[in-house]
């Protein structure tokens, strides 16, 4: 049984097949019109979802299949009523895969033990990796070629960063981390264990995004995080024009959305002619179809 829970699960020819089966399925997406027919994928949304709701939602029937929202509490998957395990047997009796979202990374990772049905991981506390595998096919897209990508991450050290770390050792882009050292400090160990030639860390924004291809950023307090005074070490960090014009000629900007204009980038940016956010959004969409059939395929 094949699960997707993190991108450092996979070698390179298995995340090469998913990006290359996602970019056919939107150059001819007919063709795959009835890929999951008959089958039906299951929803938990634990945290609030836009563009992986739509995407999974309307990707999946888009391939010829159902899908069926359930609601965590309604059901009892917070293991009140009955183990979580339990609840998977069950469901797995009446759908044919499993995405669920939520702020419990470890129940993620024991669930797809149990083998009992595919376990997607739509976002978790820990990893995002349905959006860096959209964010790689659109990276792709505009750099043409991965030997030329270079990224500058600005901005806080979260799930989305993780899962582009790990992205980072498959492929060994480069990568520079552009992080507070405030905040930097509470992840040098963990930093530790993926650094390369072309992983780094830098304190200065200016200096970290010096002509990269591709600068990205998110929200600098993630979805239901306490903000504990976080926001005062961001001065300075966020993406303006200042920062695109000292990237390489042509750098696209990303931003895997919701964004908090004025904060982590400016308004100017994020609709100009440098931004891809709406690409990596319908993004989103070839890429859970690519990993459905993939952890459906038998």
């Amino acid at each position: 049984m094949k699960h997707f829970i993190d991108i450092n699960n996979f070698k390179k020819k298995e995340i090469d097949d998913i990006i290359s089966l996602a970019k056919k399925i939107k150059k001819n997406p007919k063709k795959y019109s009835s890929f999951c027919k008959d089958k039906t994928l299951g929803l938990i949304f634990e945290k609030q979802s836009l563009r992986t709701r739509l995407s999974f939602n309307v990707g999946m029937q888009k391939l010829g299949g159902s899908v069926l929202e359930l609601q965590s509490g309604d059901i009892g998957f917070d293991n009140k009523r009955e183990k979580a395990e339990d609840v998977l047997n069950v469901l797995s009796q009446f759908i044919d895969c499993l995405m669920i979202r939520n702020n419990d990374h470890n129940q993620l990772v024991n669930l797809s033990k149990e083998n009992i049905l595919p376990i997607i991981n739509g976002l978790t506390e820990y990893s995002h990796p349905c959006q860096i595998l959209g964010d790689f096919l659109t990276l792709q897209e505009n750099l043409k070629s991965i030997k030329n990508i270079s990224v500058a991450w600005i901005g806080d050290y979260n799930n989305v960063l993780r899962s582009l770390i790990h992205l980072q050792k498959i492929y060994n882009f480069k990568l520079n981390v552009v992080i507070p050292n405030q905040i930097f400090k509470n992840y040098k160990k963990e930093f530790k264990n993926y650094i390369n030639k072309n992983l780094n860390h830098f304190d200065d924004p200016i200096l970290g995004s010096k002509n990269s291809t591709c600068i990205m950023t998110d929200v600098w307090v993630s979805m239901g995080e306490n903000e504990n005074n976080k926001k005062k070490y961001f001065k300075n960090y966020t993406v303006n024009k200042k920062i695109i014009n000292n990237a390489a000629n042509n750098v696209i900007f990303m931003h895997c959305l919701p964004a908090k204009r004025g904060q982590e980038v400016t308004s100017d940016v994020l609709d100009g002619k440098n931004s891809v956010v709406l690409m990596q959004a319908k993004n989103r969409m070839y890429i859970q179809q690519a990993i459905l059939i993939y952890v459906l395929k038998k």
